[in-house]
């Protein structure tokens, strides 16, 4: 088969590679899948480089998101088991954590529904209590993780403002409903935020950016806030002034999606069919921005790295170079 590999770490265009290997033995509790669709995520540049938490053995194929299907023909999302990631034609995955994969969505979609969105679900419900009316701020707010925070945050009635980087990613954000976009590039963005509440600031910071954005997050943040602390994307890895969140009465809430997986794995089926229905009344669906064929994977890596591209890039395997499946 056909599969991405990476034999050195570095930027994902200079090391990921498209090889003919075997297909992928599943070991004990593990299943062979069909790869329908890959979803691209930051951690996937972020393994290539060496930088992420999961350091899987060299060679590996990147890939943490997949519509797969089984023998049978069933649809199903699943998180593959390294090192045979999802930037192949096959990958191995832990039976037991197979979720099905919602009609309402096309492959490429129902990818991208499992992992940005079960951590903005579990972000906004699990660890903020988002409730209906307040006011939620999702920096990033035109990315991957971002856009699924956004339509969360509708969905649960908030108020949403969303903090982008240049005028085309603004309009990508009005036009998944954002109330209020912030230009970053062109706007003060505490200043922005503050007119935009009254003075008040936001209920709810989501934020998978760090370093300026979380700076900015702690400013705006509003009496009994709480800042939601999703990922690093900047690169930077902020040092929060613990003295500002007492005086400030505000809450600096972790999250790490992946625990809930070994830690508590019902919670992840039951958000799971929150997202399906949330799916079929079509008050969330991800935004696929680009759908490329497995020749351009690494490219498509290497643009998600550099934060050029709007919601989800997806690799689908079936996909012809002139776009036809």
């Amino acid at each position: 088969m056909q599969a991405w590999q990476v034999h050195e770490n570095g930027e994902p265009s200079e090391v990921m590679r498209l090889e003919g290997v075997g297909t992928p033995t599943p070991g004990d509790g593990q299943i062979l899948l069909k790869v329908r669709a890959a979803n691209i995520n930051f951690p996937d540049a972020l393994m290539c480089r060496g930088q992420y938490q999961v350091r899987p053995p060299l060679p590996f194929t990147p890939g943490v998101e997949i519509c797969g299907e089984t023998e049978d023909g069933r649809r199903v999302l699943a998180t593959p088991a390294l090192p045979h990631g999802g930037f192949a034609e096959y990958a191995v995955a832990d039976a037991a954590a197979l979720l099905p994969a919602p009609d309402a969505l096309d492959d490429a979609e129902a990818a991208a529904l499992h992992i940005g969105y079960q951590t903005g679900w579990f972000g906004l419900h699990r660890r903020a209590r988002l409730e209906a009316g307040e006011t939620l701020l999702v920096h990033a707010a035109a990315g991957g993780v971002g856009s699924a925070a956004v339509q969360l945050g509708k969905a649960a009635g908030a108020r949403v403002i969303g903090v982008v980087g240049g005028a085309a990613k603004a309009a990508v954000a009005r036009e998944l409903g954002c109330d209020v976009v912030v230009d970053r590039n062109a706007e003060d963005v505490v200043a922005a935020v503050k007119e935009a509440t009254g003075g008040r600031g936001a209920d709810v910071v989501y934020d998978p950016v760090g370093g300026a954005a979380y700076a900015q997050s702690a400013k705006v943040v509003a009496f009994e806030g709480r800042i939601v602390v999703v990922g690093f994307a900047s690169g930077t890895i902020p040092s929060p002034a613990l003295n500002h969140a007492l005086v400030k009465n505000y809450s600096i809430l972790g999250l790490h999606w992946g625990l809930y997986n070994t830690k508590n794995p019902k919670l992840v089926q039951h958000c799971h069919e929150r997202l399906t229905e949330l799916a079929a009344q079509g008050a969330v669906k991800p935004l696929v921005s680009e759908r490329v064929p497995l020749g351009g994977a690494a490219a498509a890596v290497q643009r998600v790295a550099d934060g050029v591209t709007t919601g989800r890039v997806t690799v689908v395997p079936g996909l012809t170079e002139g776009g036809a499946a």
